[in-house]
């Protein structure tokens, strides 16, 4: 079983000067989680200005929700919910579906590296990756690609430790076929 990510959290007085508006703290406690953020985002959306409209909008939203963390969860976790709901939301509401090219499956975005791992970057699996529903695709980016344990995803993603387990079994099968399928082999 996977643990998940050490997340010490950002310093008591950060979060408190955040709630009392003090934009810098607020900067430097979203800073903590950006490049996370934005892998997810962007593995999500498929495309650079979407993932940024997405976690503009995100941002504002945990800005102005920050009076009503409880601090049930982790702040990161949080940020992962507000960030993955957030994605969803513009995913639902395109009227139409953008066609992610390989090209931009390639496409890193621009302040932050790409997933670690020699298997996330290769063009197969990001193509497969980006063929899954949202909902399998966080899956496997939270637990496979960011270490994230399955009651922490279900946190995050909002879901029981049981549902997470069933959208990474289906995601993991789609994804071995989809590979076997482009290296030539059975589906």
């Amino acid at each position: 079983m996977r643990c998940a990510p050490i997340d010490s959290g950002p310093a008591p007085d950060v979060l408190m000067r955040a709630r009392a508006g003090d934009h810098g703290a607020f900067g430097e406690l979203v800073g903590r989680y950006d490049e996370r953020l934005r892998r997810l985002a962007f593995r999500l959306l498929g495309c650079p200005r979407r993932m940024d409209d997405a976690l503009q909008e995100a941002y504002v939203k945990a800005y102005r929700g920050l009076s009503s963390f409880e601090g049930r969860s982790s702040v990161g976790t949080w940020l992962y919910r507000i960030t993955y709901n957030t994605c969803l939301d513009l995913l639902r509401s395109e009227s139409r579906r953008e066609t992610t090219t390989l090209e931009v499956l390639r496409e890193q975005p621009d302040t932050a590296p790409g997933p670690d791992g020699r298997a996330a970057e290769r063009a197969d699996l990001a193509a497969a990756l980006a063929a899954l529903p949202p909902d399998q695709r966080a899956a496997v980016l939270l637990v496979d690609a960011e270490g994230y344990d399955y009651d922490a995803a279900g946190d995050i993603l909002g879901v029981a430790r049981g549902t997470v387990a069933s959208r990474l079994s289906r995601a993991r099968s789609a994804l071995r076929a989809a590979l076997a399928e482009d290296e030539g082999g059975p589906t």
